[in-house]
């Protein structure tokens, strides 16, 4: 599909049911859908940005505070529709959620997805292995957001109930 002109942009509370539909359509599942819909409102700090394609939602990405032992976040879910996803708008979501976590004074950002995609950001599971997660394993990856921010750091990362659910 062509679109003219991709926007991202900070999420506003009208956009709800357009995010919705973007991660049931993207997954096609219910569970991503519902963990944004329960993180988005909760009192817990969040970076939610929505890529626009002519005024249309076409993706979306969430980052979440979690406790760690350095400021941090948990990106989760990342969507994209199926017939945007060949131009880049996950890159830009994720570019974009990056620069503005370091912005917002975040020094790391912790992923469980693909290897490959996630890779390309900096993202690593060599920073990952010294903080325990329920999934750990090897699609389970940090970025530090400050040069050595997560040097000698490890420990137990507390995710949101909505994660464990």
């Amino acid at each position: 599909m062509l679109c003219d002109r991709v926007t991202i942009r900070p999420s506003r509370p009208e956009d709800q049911a357009g995010i919705l539909s973007v991660e049931r359509k993207a997954f096609g599942r219910k569970q991503e859908a519902r963990l944004v819909d329960q993180l988005i409102p909760a009192p817990q700090y969040t970076i939610s940005l929505i890529a626009e394609c002519d005024g249309r939602i076409i993706g979306h990405v969430l980052l979440t505070e979690i406790g760690a032992p350095v400021k941090a976040l948990a990106l989760a879910p990342l969507a994209v529709l199926a017939e945007f996803r060949e131009m880049q708008v996950g890159s830009r979501l994720v570019r974009t959620a990056i620069e503005t976590a370091k912005t917002d004074g975040y020094e790391a950002i912790f992923v469980l997805g693909d290897v490959l995609y996630y890779e390309r950001f900096g993202f690593s599971g060599k920073l990952a292995d010294p903080f325990s997660v329920r999934w750990q394993g090897r699609h389970f990856m940090a970025l530090e957001l400050r040069d050595g921010s997560l040097k000698g750091r490890h420990g137990k990362l507390e995710y949101p109930e909505p994660f464990l659910q």
